[in-house]
């Protein structure tokens, strides 16, 4: 009999510290030193798409609907080249995790909040 290769099933990937719509500092690559906010993350592939950043031509085909040439679109970059802005002080840092009790009509519950370091401020709303 021969030998079949199964597919190995996906590893989900580590937790980011990055997320959607947080505006993020490029550390590496041919846009370092600049800005965006990030549009979409996979934590898979640990990937994350900025906004104006990271740029590629895409050629579609035009179809009866319209919509065919080139067009300019961001790429996903590796999330070990991105950092995260604090919306206080406005520096870039690495932002820490801290468990915050809320309570509501009676009852507590428990949230994992994103820090930043340096100003000490929560980068989630909860």
């Amino acid at each position: 009999m021969a030998n079949v290769k199964k597919n190995k099933p996906v590893e989900k990937g580590s937790k980011l510290r990055i997320k959607k719509d947080d505006e993020v500092y490029v550390l590496a690559g041919k846009d370092r030193g600049s800005t965006g906010k990030v549009i979409s993350v996979d934590p898979v592939r640990m990937r994350a798409t900025v906004e104006g950043i990271n740029i590629m031509k895409k050629h579609r085909k035009e179809v009866k609907t319209g919509g065919g040439g080139i067009t300019d679109m961001p790429a996903p970059i590796h999330v070990s080249n991105l950092v995260v802005i604090c919306p206080h002080c406005k520096a870039h840092t690495r932002p820490t995790k801290r468990t915050v009790n809320k309570t509501q009509e009676g009852q507590t519950k428990k949230y994992h909040v994103r820090i930043c370091r340096k100003c000490d401020e929560a980068l989630d709303h909860i």
